[in-house]
């Protein structure tokens, strides 16, 4: 039997041990918990659903517009949502989304290369179809040398729009400006009535050359397009330029609209943030794109940045991978933490604390042995 001494002790081990049991079922139990909570956080169907962004595009009547708009109806296939901002153009865009007016609650605007950039502002990527600067009039099919501008009417759209800017950056040019062509501001629509009726000599458009608005004027009005043989000696004085062409009946090849091949000259239209995006937004956003327009990622991967602003850390890595990285796609909560190249410095950070801690360790029990051998051999 046992003494009444040793019954107090025996009840204290059992209580001992119910309780390192209970603490070892709670720990399994969190355990468990933070594995449910992990795995619950993976994207295994990924989706759109985490994108909520505005785009500032364009007037409800033009490319740009049109161009966000089918962004967007990609983007609601996917569930998630893209919202087109209408707006007088890509000066309008580059105010609203960077400088003093900056604004969280825009996050992503399309807008001409070499714009004036304000501060915050990123690049994104850069689209690459060109939009063409067209010279529309009455009698401009047979306008082939820049000296034909001599002395012209010329309307160049609204007055701080993207056109209107790029213009004068052109007529700025030393041997343009010897040409003395009146400029003027007009609304699109009203320019390229002034132009029919002869009010004006010519209309330019910043624009997709294959955009309903060029075709109605040219087929239904009848307006000629310029073009020029010399069209390079100007892109070549401003890094943001380039020169295409558009092949002889593009606009009806029955009738032969246009006649000859127009040499035009060309800039490219880009994608730019602020910054307010989060990076899964931003990814999403450059998914959505690249789907709709694919040759997105090897233009940009492919061909020099000449548009004067930084391109985003955030679209670097989506070029340089060709695409979304796997954490960007099944763990979009972790990457808007930290990208995941930062994830992986600290995982080799922590690695190696532990390998110096570990090092630390054998080194004191070194020490220990060494002062025990001393010990004895003094005893």
């Amino acid at each position: 039997m046992a003494s009444p001494l040793e019954r107090p002790l025996a009840a204290r081990r059992l209580r001992a041990s119910f309780r390192r049991l209970g603490l070892k079922l709670a720990g399994l139990a969190l355990l468990v918990v933070l594995l449910v909570v992990g795995v619950s956080r993976i994207d295994v169907a990924h989706d759109l659903h985490a994108m909520r962004v505005r785009v500032l595009s364009g007037e409800s009547d033009g490319n740009y517009h049109a161009l966000v708009a089918r962004f967007a109806r990609a983007a609601a296939a996917q569930h998630g949502i893209i919202e087109n901002q209408p707006t007088a153009g890509s000066a309008e865009n580059v105010l609203r989304l960077g400088g003093a007016a900056r604004s969280c609650e825009v996050q992503f605007a399309l807008a001409q290369a070499g714009s004036d950039w304000g501060p915050g502002l990123q690049l994104l990527g850069r689209l690459a179809k060109p939009e063409a600067i067209l010279f529309l009039g009455r009698n401009a099919d047979g306008m082939t040398e820049l000296g034909d501008l001599e002395g012209m009417r010329i309307g160049i759209g609204p007055a701080g729009s993207g056109t209107d800017r790029l213009m004068r950056q052109i007529f700025a040019l030393p041997e343009l400006a010897a040409l003395h062509a009146v400029l003027s501001n007009h609304p699109g629509q009203e320019e390229l009535q002034l132009a029919e009726l002869g009010d004006l000599d010519l209309a330019v458009l910043v624009i997709d050359q294959d955009a309903p608005l060029v075709s109605e004027w040219v087929l239904r009005h009848g307006l000629g397009m310029a073009g020029f043989f010399h069209a390079e000696s100007v892109a070549r004085r401003l890094p943001h330029l380039g020169v295409g062409r558009i092949a002889a009946g593009d606009y009806d090849a029955v009738k032969d609209i246009p006649r000859l091949d127009k040499k035009v000259i060309t800039v490219e239209t880009v994608l730019v943030g602020n910054g307010c995006a989060s990076r899964v937004a931003t990814i999403d956003l450059l998914g959505v794109v690249s789907s709709q327009l694919p040759d997105f990622v090897r233009h940009n991967r492919e061909t020099p940045n000449t548009t004067g602003l930084a391109l985003s850390p955030v679209a670097a890595d989506y070029f340089a991978n060709e695409g979304p990285q796997l954490a960007d796609i099944y763990l979009p909560w972790l990457v808007d933490v930290m990208p995941p190249a930062n994830w992986a410095y600290v995982v080799m950070g922590v690695s190696l604390l532990f390998n110096a801690m570990g090092f630390g360790h054998r080194f004191r029990l070194w020490r220990i042995d060494a002062a025990r051998v001393k010990l004895e051999g003094e005893l």
